[in-house]
């Protein structure tokens, strides 16, 4: 089940198994960034997966996207992807951009996969890695 951060807080946190330890730091980046966003994947009252967005204005930019290694494969990662393309279009941004470390071949699949491009290389942006510059456009 995917949750928005709203969602998350908003929960009773006995009841839901924070796995990666990041329930307070959503909270802090909620009351101090207003453009900071987030969707969760639930299973069994556990996150086992989430992805952070920031919106600004007419674009949003994919900050990061996790999945627990023993949930990987389960395609968790697609169903948050999906989630913020959902967002993006319903909204009418103009496009998602995001950073992905060259040697990352199992998200660049995936982003290709929903349509991101290619569009700018970041030199040595990850310890030394180039990292590759991606954008989903929106339709016209």
């Amino acid at each position: 089940m995917i949750i928005t951060q709203d969602s998350l807080l908003k929960e009773d946190e006995s009841k839901v198994i924070d796995l990666f330890g990041i329930v307070d730091q959503v909270r802090m980046e909620q009351e101090k960034n207003p453009f900071f966003g987030a969707f969760f994947y639930l299973e069994d009252q556990q996150i086992v997966g989430y992805l952070f967005y920031s919106q600004i204005y007419e674009r949003i930019e994919l900050d990061q996207i996790e999945v627990i290694e023993e949930y990987r494969k389960r395609g968790i990662a697609s169903k948050l992807l999906e989630a913020l393309l959902a967002k993006a279009q319903e909204e009418k941004k103009k496009n998602i951009t995001l950073e992905v470390n060259k040697e990352n071949w199992k998200a660049l699949k995936l982003y290709e996969k929903y349509g991101f491009k290619k569009v700018a290389t970041r030199e040595n942006y990850y310890q030394g890695v180039d990292g590759i510059l991606m954008e989903w456009e929106a339709m016209k």
